[in-house]
């Protein structure tokens, strides 16, 4: 089983991408747009307060015909957070994010923000575990 250590270890780019609360969305969806990435953590006197995902965006400005330029992120986002550690497994994330209905999860070490995983992540490192389990087994009945 992967542990989310080796997930974020494998990952090109391990950089955490966060806004402050009384930033606008505007900002928010420009840095993500600028990043090609689907979360921000929200952050407010240096403390985690909470995330800001695409999703966000389109169900509390968009559908609820808010200004993104004078909305600020602290107004969309979600403010509990759920977050996985190091030593836990892909398994343990896909079962929360299932579980959760949601596409992103912090990754805290000793209360400090060293990663973020998403569900691509996750589907990426599962399928490649299923692939080695395959040639492995089929290594297996070839030498048999």
């Amino acid at each position: 089983m992967t542990s989310v250590a080796q997930l974020l270890k494998s990952k090109p780019n391990q950089e955490v991408f966060t806004i402050d609360a009384s930033d606008s969305v505007y900002d928010a969806i420009k840095l993500m747009a600028d990043k090609q990435i689907g979360a921000l953590i929200v952050k407010e006197n240096g403390a985690i307060a909470g995330i800001v995902t695409e999703r966000d965006y389109a169900r509390k400005v968009v559908l609820m015909d808010r200004s993104s330029k004078t909305t600020p992120v602290r107004d969309i986002m979600s403010s509990a957070v759920r977050f996985v550690r190091p030593d836990q497994t892909t398994e343990d994330c896909m079962a929360l994010m299932t579980e959760r209905r949601m596409r992103h999860l912090p990754v805290l070490e000793n209360d400090q923000l060293i990663g973020m995983v998403s569900i691509g992540d996750l589907v990426k490192a599962i399928i490649a575990e299923q692939q080695f389990t395959i040639q492995q087994l089929e290594q297996y009945i070839h030498n048999s």
